[in-house]
């Protein structure tokens, strides 16, 4: 009778073990394809602003463009280095689907996070939420956040 019970305890710890291990897989898989399915189009996005070198000559002109804000020197039109970088910033926006720009355009603007002064970043973001205009290029405008800093 000591080893019937000894085997049915047994077979239902087996069970119960059983059942947290199938029941645990089973959660974890289905998180995983829910942030597979969440968010195809922002992949999408990234793969492109990578394919644009995460829009380096956007980063080059923003960096100028915050250095501008304190030196007069530097102003957009007599700056024909400056106005080399938004060109080429430019031809990589346009390679970028219209939905994916302003996340591209955000992209550059993170880079020069913490390599600027409260002042600088406001005029790097100035100058960011305007490029794909100043590009020719649609949306006019990017929403850009100050809440990253």
């Amino acid at each position: 009778m000591a080893k019937l019970t000894i085997l049915a305890a047994s077979l239902v710890a087996l069970l119960a073990i059983a059942s947290v291990s199938s029941h645990r897989t089973t959660i974890t898989t289905t998180v995983v394809e829910e942030e597979e399915e969440e968010n195809p189009g922002q992949q999408q996005c990234r793969e492109q602003i990578q394919r644009q070198q995460n829009l380096r000559h956007c980063q080059m002109y923003l960096a100028q463009a915050g250095r501008e804000y304190y030196d007069v020197s530097m102003v957009t039109d007599r700056n024909p280095q400056q106005q080399q970088h938004l060109r080429e910033c430019c031809q990589q926006l346009q390679k970028i689907d219209e939905e994916c720009r302003c996340e591209g355009v955000r992209t550059a603007v993170r880079q020069q996070q913490g390599q600027r002064e409260q002042e600088e970043m406001r005029q790097v973001m100035q100058q960011a939420q305007d490029l794909p205009s100043k590009c020719n290029l649609s949306p006019r405008r990017c929403q850009i956040q100050a809440s990253w800093f």
